[in-house]
Order: C-alpha cells, then structure tokens, then sequence
C-alpha cells in the first residue's frame, strides 16, 4: 500500500464517521488508522521482518544517535553450517537503529540469545517506528548495519545462528 492509499484512507477517516480502521496485508504489515477525541487522526504501521535462509536468491530520519563502534564478531573457531544461518532483511526502506531511544542500550549484541518474536531492531520510515521481531531462536552472530544508517529493502540485518 503506498503512501496515496494511506492518505486517501486517512481522509475517509477524517470526513466520515469511523474511529478506527485497520487493514492487515498478506506479508504480516498492518496499517491502523485511528481517529481520537479531539479529531487528530493518527496512523500506525507495523511489519514483521521477511523471512530468507542463507544463500537464498531474492529477486528519513528523524532521532539524532550516536553511531556506536563496530562489534568484532565472536570468532569460536568453529564452522557453522549455512542451513543453521538465518539471515534477517528488512521489510522496508527505512533508517535502522538498534536501541528504542539514542541513550537506551541496544536490543540486541553479538553474541546475544534472542527467542521468536524478541524485538531486534527498529526501521524508521516516514516517521513511524516500526518494530523489527526475530522469526527464529537461536544466536546473534553478525550485525550487518551500523545504528542510524539507512537500509534498504530486503538489505540483511542480522544473522543468526538456530538452535
């Protein structure tokens, strides 16, 4: 749904009597309009982050953050199989930052075990904050972006090591 369809939803909202709408597409963005009280409306978006296995083909900011050093990846010495690798893309076009605010420690660091559904990241696209989950269990073992860089779309975030 592009940026036209939303703002003609948003005006529907505003000139009809309807407080709320919201639309689920197939890939698991959902797109709530609400209208409040005092008639402001307001949109949300949220996505989850688009699922790819390693090696698999596929064919705006605004918060001032510090850009944090790189992180050596952990090196244990071993050979992990690429089919425990999961790699995980961004769903949008956006500017990644890993902590939910510039002074907040980051949700996710090398190393870290993370479960599904366990926030790793935030994409902001035209002002929304729009929460990156993981899909899988297992091990961070590489962070591909810095914090407060853009990524583009289905760019790879994280890797991660299933259990």
């Amino acid at each position: 749904m592009g940026t036209r369809e939303i703002i003609e939803l948003v005006k529907i909202v505003e000139s009809h009597d309807i407080d709320e709408i919201e639309i689920k597409k197939w890939f698991g963005t959902t797109i709530r309009i609400t209208k409040r009280k005092n008639g402001a409306v307001s949109a949300a978006i949220s996505q989850k982050s688009i699922p790819r296995q390693v090696g698999a083909e596929v064919p705006v900011k605004s918060l001032e953050a510090k850009p944090e050093p790189k992180e050596a990846p952990q090196d244990t010495g071993v050979e992990v199989p690429p089919d425990k690798l999961y790699e995980v893309k961004s769903p949008i076009v956006g500017t990644f930052y890993r902590a939910p605010a510039p002074d907040a420690d980051p949700y996710v660091k090398v190393g870290d075990h993370v479960s599904i559904g366990q926030p790793l990241c935030i994409i902001e696209a035209m002002k929304i904050m729009n929460v990156i989950e993981s899909d899988v269990s297992g091990t961070i073992k590489k962070i591909l972006v810095e914090n407060a860089q853009p990524v583009e779309y289905n760019q790879t975030l994280f890797i991660i090591e299933k259990d």
